[in-house]
């Protein structure tokens, strides 16, 4: 990627940042509420310098099942690579329990990147059927970026934005992670301890407007943060 395309790379998440985020998720296409409900792919990098924030990525993963439930359903897929190009995907999956129980058995192993192969799976399942969207949680990147930003350009065309979650602050890695989502219409959030609380909402705000549109946002938002009913007026508006 060229210099003139490097975003900020030195600063912890903020508030500004997690504003950005709501905003991105304002400005994604409305989701017609089905028999079927949404459809969100949840990938993760399950490498070995993930291990320890893996069971955060599990609670947040049962949060937004739980978010979404009352809201006209939510259809998880979860899609997770790790050592020696092993690459697991589940079958669509309206049971968080289900979900949450593998993700605890699953142990991190050491190898590299896999997130092409993540943006090809996603392309595949929306020409199978319809995804509404793709949160992606990684901490490395050690693939071409070029290529990884074409893939995230291709779902952006589709109305499929991709959400990614950094952890860490390596800056080749955010800026590469960063131009994903903007390429997907997607959004761009810092995956650390400090920034846990914003994440949750954002999370759960995603699963319910992917699970039943803008209706079912302005019901959770009613008993919700500011920065959920700020998401809600500007989806309003």
């Amino acid at each position: 990627m060229s210099n003139s395309s490097k975003l900020p790379t030195d600063k912890p998440a903020t508030r500004q940042e997690l504003a950005a985020f709501l905003n991105k998720v304002a400005a994604m296409p409305a989701v017609a509420k089905t028999a079927g409900g949404g459809r969100l792919l949840f990938a993760l990098d399950a490498t070995a310098s993930r291990e320890q924030t893996w069971d955060q990525a599990s609670r947040l993963q049962g949060e937004m099942f739980l978010a979404a439930r009352d809201a006209g359903g939510l259809q998880v897929q979860l899609v997770y690579f790790r050592g020696f190009a092993e690459f697991y995907k589940t079958p669509w999956c309206r049971d968080s329990t289900a979900l949450l129980g593998l993700m605890s058995g699953i142990q991190c192993r050491a190898g590299t990147t896999q997130i092409e192969r993540v943006l090809r799976h996603a392309l595949a399942q929306n020409k199978a059927q319809r995804i509404h969207c793709v949160v992606y949680v990684g901490d490395a990147m050690e693939e071409n970026p070029e290529l990884l930003c074409q893939l995230a350009g291709q779902l952006g065309m589709l109305n499929v934005p991709v959400f990614v979650f950094q952890e860490g602050h390596d800056p080749l890695v955010q800026e590469t992670y960063q131009a994903m989502a903007r390429l997907s219409r997607g959004a761009w959030s810092r995956f650390d301890s400090g920034s846990a609380a914003g994440l949750r909402e954002l999370l759960r705000a995603v699963a319910i407007y992917a699970s039943g549109g803008l209706q079912a946002l302005e019901r959770f938002s009613q008993g919700a943060g500011n920065e959920i009913q700020r998401l809600t007026r500007q989806l309003r508006s």
